[in-house]
């Protein structure tokens, strides 16, 4: 299994992420809100965390209580593989008051399509549930990392099965065809802004003061940005991710917008 964690950190470290709709965010106890990372105070809100199985989950009502509004978590990878830890988070999530989202981690092994119907058959996607694609380097297996064309045929059959387009989670060098500085490895093709992968909206990956917008996105900017990824002290982001309680560490997320607007494009997506 492949963690985004670890191409992210390297690219840090060479320059210097059918079931029952949730219930809705509840207003009737005020939480604090957390503290703006250092340097993008006005570039964003800072409520959303993105998790996998391998992050230790204690209290989801302590992450809310840290102001979190949202959690992304992994659903699935490729055509066959599952994250177990999945299903029993989404109602705790839901419980404590959170948006909930699912992510998928597009791989080359399967067709876009195949791949898309297996992540909803997992995500059980209701109304309000944001969807996602991972789109990045398969670092451990290079020649099994999405191509364009699968990213393209996953996002139209997400599209065709929820009347919704998910987010694109993808780095900007990536997004643009451009080799990796650690790994050298490349999508082999940029993404254009007449793709379908562009009508979506942008989880930017970027572990900078501010983002670099793929070419794709370049009229439209980003919905989402991943700005931190925080695994253990050893880490470059481990002081900025680490005000989320209840949790053993996590990506942490900007939204391009205020609390409103982050409930109103959660289930939205965009065509």
């Amino acid at each position: 299994m492949i963690s985004r964690r670890t191409l992210l950190s390297g690219l840090a470290a060479t320059t210097a992420a059918g079931c029952t709709p949730g219930q809705p965010v509840s207003t009737a106890r005020p939480y604090p809100i957390a503290p703006p990372p250092p340097d993008r105070a006005t570039l964003g809100l800072d409520a959303v965390i993105d998790l996998s199985r391998s992050v230790a989950v204690s209290d989801f009502r302590a992450v809310r209580q840290s102001g979190m509004l949202g959690v992304i978590h992994k659903a699935t990878e490729g055509g066959d593989y599952l994250d177990t830890a999945y299903a029993g988070r989404r109602p705790q999530a839901e419980a404590a008051g959170l948006l909930w989202g699912a992510y998928h981690f597009g791989t080359g092994q399967t067709p876009g399509a195949r791949q898309a119907a297996y992540f909803l058959s997992v995500a059980r996607p209701g109304p309000r549930t944001l969807l996602a694609l991972d789109l990045e380097a398969n670092e451990n297996n290079p020649r099994n990392s999405m191509r364009v064309d699968q990213a393209e045929e996953f996002v139209q059959a997400v599209a065709s099965a929820t009347g919704r387009l998910p987010v694109v989670y993808v780095h900007p060098t990536w997004a643009n065809g451009e080799p990796l500085p650690n790994s050298n490895l490349s999508l082999g093709a940029r993404i254009t802004p007449d793709s379908i992968l562009a009508r979506c909206g942008l989880w930017v990956a970027d572990y900078h003061d501010s983002p670099e917008i793929p070419l794709a996105w370049e009229t439209t900017g980003w919905r989402l940005w991943q700005y931190a990824g925080d695994e253990s002290d050893g880490k470059p982001a481990y002081g900025q991710t680490n005000i989320v309680k209840g949790v053993s560490h996590c990506d942490r997320n900007l939204f391009n917008g205020d609390a409103a607007g982050l409930r109103r494009f959660w289930g939205a997506g965009q065509a």
